[in-house]
């Protein structure tokens, strides 16, 4: 997989030469570069920013300094937009599949001037579909406070793409202009945000979607079972279960009994039926989720006991 990284800040990526990311570019599996967006300004003070249009605090990343940058990355020819690109940037993608949606401040290049419910569209046009032959087609992504919630299912497509190019937004945010005229020349453009809350750049954005996306490439993890059982992952997916290493008791605190037995049938229920209380507990909507269809008996008593009714399409909290 090929990585760019467009940032004012690009020495902050040398944090990816270390661990994991280090080792997977040593063996080859990723390639990755941190651009300095100022390296396409062409003033003496490397200007990437100005006031923004119409008044307010801040300032907005310029989009022709960032057309020079993308354009070289991506190899295109510049050309001007037309009445039916921007038509086609809002419009066409209609009746796609929804996606979810942060709602309110959520990452961290503030987009003054994106429209949520433009960014809703461009990306339900990708959302759940494998890339198949689409993986060679660069897919763009700025990280943004107005847009879908970044998940493990986005980060899972995202795994099969060739060539990532990720754009740190800082200030204000970018000019909005910037994703709607590259969707218009058929680049795939993705703008996500990793939680409701506000960071300074989107360097640590761009940071917790690479370290989700690349460890799901094969021969990044030494140990490949070691993402098969996690939080969020695959179908019907739950919060992950607690998990406990030696000594089997430490400061008076032992763990479950159970996890000692030897019993792998008993454990992985004890395992399971932990994981469903758990997302009980903290995200009940992953629970309403569930296919009640695709639900061992041994789950739907546990959810009964929690207080769900299984059996619909999917699981309603009674109590």
């Amino acid at each position: 997989m090929k990585i760019d990284i467009v940032s004012v800040f690009p020495e902050y990526f040398d944090v990816l030469n270390l661990s994991l990311f280090g080792k997977a570019q040593a063996k080859g599996l990723v390639e990755v570069k941190a651009h300095n967006l100022r390296d396409w300004t062409h003033d003496v003070h490397h200007s990437v920013d100005d006031t923004p249009v119409g008044g307010g605090a801040g300032m907005v990343m310029k989009p022709a300094v960032w057309a020079e940058c993308l354009d070289d990355l991506l190899g295109l020819e510049p050309r001007e937009s037309t009445a039916d690109d921007a038509d086609a940037d809002t419009g066409t993608n209609a009746d796609t599949k929804n996606v979810d949606a942060a709602d309110g401040d959520v990452t961290d290049a503030d987009a003054t001037a994106t429209d949520t419910a433009d960014t809703d569209i461009a990306n339900a046009d990708i959302a759940g579909i494998d890339m198949g032959a689409e993986s060679s087609r660069p897919v763009l992504i700025f990280p943004n406070p107005s847009a879908p919630l970044f998940t493990q299912r986005d980060a899972t497509e995202l795994s099969h793409a060739d060539h990532l190019l990720f754009g740190c937004g800082r200030y204000e945010g970018y000019d909005a202009r910037i994703p709607s005229y590259y969707r218009a020349q058929g680049v795939d453009v993705r703008e996500y945000s990793i939680g409701d809350y506000v960071l300074n750049g989107g360097e640590v954005a761009v940071s917790v979607m690479l370290e989700a996306i690349t460890r799901l490439l094969p021969g990044f993890m030494g140990n490949p079972d070691s993402i098969v059982e996690e939080s969020y992952t695959g179908e019907g997916a739950l919060l992950e279960h607690r998990q406990y290493t030696k000594p089997a008791e430490w400061r008076g605190i032992r763990v479950p009994d159970v996890l000692l037995s030897g019993d792998h049938a008993k454990v992985d229920r004890f395992r399971r039926d932990e994981a469903l209380a758990r997302t009980n507990e903290i995200r009940p909507d992953l629970i309403e989720a569930l296919d009640c269809k695709a639900l061992s008996k041994a789950d739907r008593k546990t959810l009964m006991a929690l207080g769900w009714e299984v059996s619909s399409a999917h699981p309603r909290h009674v109590a």
